[in-house]
């Protein structure tokens, strides 16, 4: 860590800040392009509609505080891809997700309607707007500066800054949630982890500027409430911009000791408790944390299929058990359709450790979330598919995943995390504040 650390320190004396669009680039977006930097236009065969908006209005009958109702409940599917036709649609499929249509000849997609649903509120697209001409990548890439909210590229000119609109994206500005994570085992047992979240968002926020952030992206904490064994433990988390320059703090308070304990590492490859060793700290959101172990290539932007609109697989009252099938997610409560992404390739550098060499990531053009994540071994292997099940949750508006999935086809096993349909949906009104993620906020708690 130290030697990465100081290499990265000098790069960013010699390295300039990079970024920006002239003014004709960024007078683009909100015209042929959306606000946040997707083709408005569909596509030439009519399969991916134009972007309308976005999805900011609630279906009849919704009120808060309810499991989000399907606005699109009424499509009718389009075709189902499977093993025995996967040769028609390859094209089309991240490697990992045809990887697992190999692997599992009972796993299917359900390939709906393209509804570009991705929505923001319209003081994210005009800091966004702001961005394209003042945003820059500094540290060598590892950092941002000039913004304080929205998408910090909507006009990507290398695979750094689309990592970096995947990570600085818009998701509400506090969250307090009660979801539940399994490692479902090679043999198809799990136990369910409940957990306590709530988030608070800095960078995003209404009337933060540049100066306000003071290198802080978010504060997240998390308190074991089931099962009764762990009930207790607890984490928090303040999420620095630039991990290089200054990592993120942790502190977690362990039960049986009764204490809170600084955490002196929680990134990069260290393996996230109670996943049974299938995630990585940098998994969590699909991706977060520093980008310096990766050399990053934007390759372009393709039409795939990719999860979307997965309301059905949000809807309250769902059994755990209905969702999590012995080797993968049950088929028939996941949702596909055609999407434009843009493809990120991440081959890690010379001299750095990480189990995975290379990752390819597929970001929706529409609001950088992203879909879904092929995994490679340090030999170049594909070893896995990450997947990030998601939808519009239009009373923000902000689209982000319900449900995260990651398969270790190796070891025929996977990780959940979000498992939500049974507890209190998400409160984006929550009442929190940056005292509540301290430790001293722990140690009251833990007490």
């Amino acid at each position: 860590m130290l030697r990465s650390v100081s290499i990265l320190l000098l790069s960013a004396l010699v390295l300039p800040a990079q970024a920006k669009v002239d003014a004709s680039q960024a007078a683009r977006l909100g015209q042929d392009l959306m606000p946040l930097g997707g083709e408005r236009s569909g596509n030439a065969s009519g399969t991916i509609p134009a972007w309308d908006g976005g999805l900011t209005t609630p279906p009849p009958g919704y009120q808060v505080g309810m499991h989000h109702p399907d606005p699109f409940a009424d499509d009718q599917l389009l075709y189902r891809v499977d093993a025995g036709n996967l040769v028609q649609h390859e094209q089309q499929l991240p490697f990992g997700l045809k990887a697992l249509l190999e692997q599992y000849p009972d796993f299917y997609l359900k390939v709906f309607p393209t509804r570009r649903s991705a929505a923001a509120p319209q003081r994210i697209y005009d800091a966004t707007r702001f961005n394209a001409l003042h945003a820059e990548l500094i540290s060598g890439g590892n950092g941002v500066q000039g913004v304080a909210s929205g998408v910090p590229f909507p006009i990507p000119q290398n695979g750094q800054e689309a990592i970096w609109n995947h990570i600085m994206r818009y998701r509400g500005d506090q969250i307090s949630m009660v979801t539940n994570q399994a490692a479902v085992l090679a043999n198809g047992s799990y136990n369910l982890l409940k957990l306590e979240r709530d988030v608070y968002f800095l960078y995003g926020r209404d009337g933060v500027t540049p100066q306000d952030l003071d290198n802080t992206l978010f504060y997240y904490k998390y308190k074991v409430v089931a099962p009764a064994k762990l009930a207790g433990s607890a984490l928090v988390v303040q999420e620095t911009i630039d991990q290089v320059l200054a990592i993120r703090k942790a502190w977690r308070f362990n039960r049986g000791e009764r204490r809170v304990r600084r955490l002196p590492m929680l990134a990069y490859d260290t393996l996230q408790p109670d996943t049974n060793g299938m995630a990585t700290a940098d998994q969590v959101d699909s991706y977060n944390g520093a980008p310096d172990r990766y050399e990053w290539t934007l390759q372009g932007k393709r039409e795939m299929l990719v999860p979307y609109n997965s309301y059905a697989l949000h809807q309250q009252g769902v059994p755990y058990a209905d969702i999590l099938l012995g080797k993968h997610l049950n088929p028939e409560l996941l949702r596909y359709e055609l999407h434009r992404v843009w493809v990120v390739e991440a081959e890690l550098r010379k001299g750095f450790s990480h189990p995975y060499g290379k990752r390819r990531f597929y970001l929706d053009e529409d609001s950088w979330q992203i879909l879904a994540v092929d995994l490679y071994d340090r030999a170049g292997k594909l070893i896995g598919l990450q997947e990030a099940h998601s939808i519009s949750y239009y009373e923000v508006p902000m689209f982000g995943s319900t449900l995260e999935a990651i398969y270790d086809l190796k070891g025929g096993r996977y990780f959940v995390d979000g498992l939500d349909n049974n507890e209190p949906i998400y409160d984006f009104n929550a009442n929190l504040s940056p005292r509540d993620f301290t430790p001293q906020a722990l140690r009251r708690e833990g007490k």
